[in-house]
């Protein structure tokens, strides 16, 4: 991305995006090296307490340090504000930079509530608003959403996804994010588990339209939480609006599973397996001929060709993925209109659809999701 696809149409003049981080932690980190590549300036970060945020400006590399969420969003030299705080937090934060009429880049889940979703859907107004679905940014995503696009894989007819985590294994195990006062009523599904929904939909073109789960809390009490209700893994039995069917497992608890979101989507003509544990390959399957296609933009589609960065050969990975998804936010702040660009109406939907999975599983039957959530 040029830095005049960064301003180009914003009212920016010829300066770089300048953008803001509010929260200190891992995510935070995330976002301000994606928005140094994408030669963002920046100017600065807000944390839960001016000695926290003073830490974080330093070790992320920011120009300075607030003392508060109204003192950064009174700064009108900034452009860009990504919230990265917990989940809790994110409906009144994303509101109040909207209202100051900043673009605005909110973690997921967007919301814990579906009003509040759609309360800031409508707030967004002519400002760029996005949410990181930035598995959407691997090259071979979009190597296989182009397949389905193109007709190439037919109609779809079956999906088999999951994400498999083990970072709260055990008992001793702990994280705010289980704690629904700061999490939200969902963890596990609400966390990865939208991730997964986001990516069955963005690459079928299919929407779930109905699903029956059923979750699990293996740990009530861990090291700092006791009585704990948000879930440690959820499984999903769907259909979709074409009539598809498929089945999804989410879990933090699976020894040996860091990060693999795994996506197998069956079409007419052809299949289609994407390993996030392993990037750089598209399973394609078919009848005959079955073939493993590399991450060669030589190979690939227009679309998953420009999102490779470094040669074939050269692992892409998740931060390279995530700097695409900021990078295509600030060409979209430019005045551009990147495609498959996740904005809040798809924070929304994944709210929605998270809802619609904890409500199946507490009542035992199946919930139709429709177009109206």
């Amino acid at each position: 991305m040029t830095e005049s696809e960064t301003v180009s149409g914003s009212g920016l003049g010829a300066r770089r995006v300048r953008a803001a981080v509010v929260g200190g932690g891992f995510m935070a980190e995330v976002h301000s090296r994606a928005a140094r590549t994408a030669r963002a300036e920046l100017v600065g970060v807000v944390s839960s307490s001016p000695a926290k945020s003073a830490q974080a400006a330093e070790t992320l590399g920011f120009e300075r340090s607030y003392g508060s969420l109204d003192e950064l969003l009174a700064d009108d030299s900034i452009d860009v504000v990504h919230v990265c705080t917990p989940n809790t937090l994110h409906a009144e934060q994303a509101a109040a930079v909207l209202a100051a009429g900043k673009h605005v880049i909110c973690e997921k889940p967007l919301t814990t509530t579906v009003a509040d979703a759609e309360s800031l859907v409508g707030a967004v107004g002519s400002l760029t608003a996005t949410v990181p679905f930035v598995y959407r940014f691997h090259p071979m995503v979009r190597e296989a959403r182009a397949r389905f696009r193109s007709g190439d894989a037919g109609e779809v007819l079956s999906i088999n996804a999951s994400y498999l985590q083990d970072w709260l294994l055990g008992v001793g195990d702990d994280n705010w994010r289980v704690d629904s006062a700061l999490g939200g009523r969902s963890r596990a599904f609400a966390d990865i588990g939208s991730h997964l929904v986001d990516l069955v939909e963005f690459v079928s073109g299919d929407r779930v339209s109905r699903v029956a789960a059923t979750k699990k809390t293996v740990f009530s009490e861990r090291a700092a939480h006791s009585g704990i209700t948000t879930e440690d893994a959820v499984a999903v039995v769907l259909e979709t609006v074409s009539g598809a069917l498929g089945t999804l497992l989410v879990s933090q608890v699976a020894p040996g599973r860091k990060n693999r979101l795994y996506l197998e989507i069956a079409g007419s003509e052809q299949s289609v397996g994407f390993d996030q544990e392993q990037p750089e390959t598209l399973w394609v399957g078919k009848r005959k001929g079955s073939m493993v296609v590399p991450r060669d933009a030589d190979q690939l589609d227009a679309d998953a060709a420009r999102l490779c960065v470094v040669p074939s050969g050269h692992a892409q990975g998740y931060q390279d993925a995530f700097n695409g998804f900021v990078a295509d936010t600030y060409a979209a702040i430019g005045g551009a209109d990147p495609d498959g660009l996740p904005r809040f109406t798809d924070g929304l939907r994944a709210v929605r659809v998270t809802d619609a999975v904890i409500d199946s599983a507490e009542a035992g039957t199946w919930i139709e999701i429709g177009s109206e959530r």
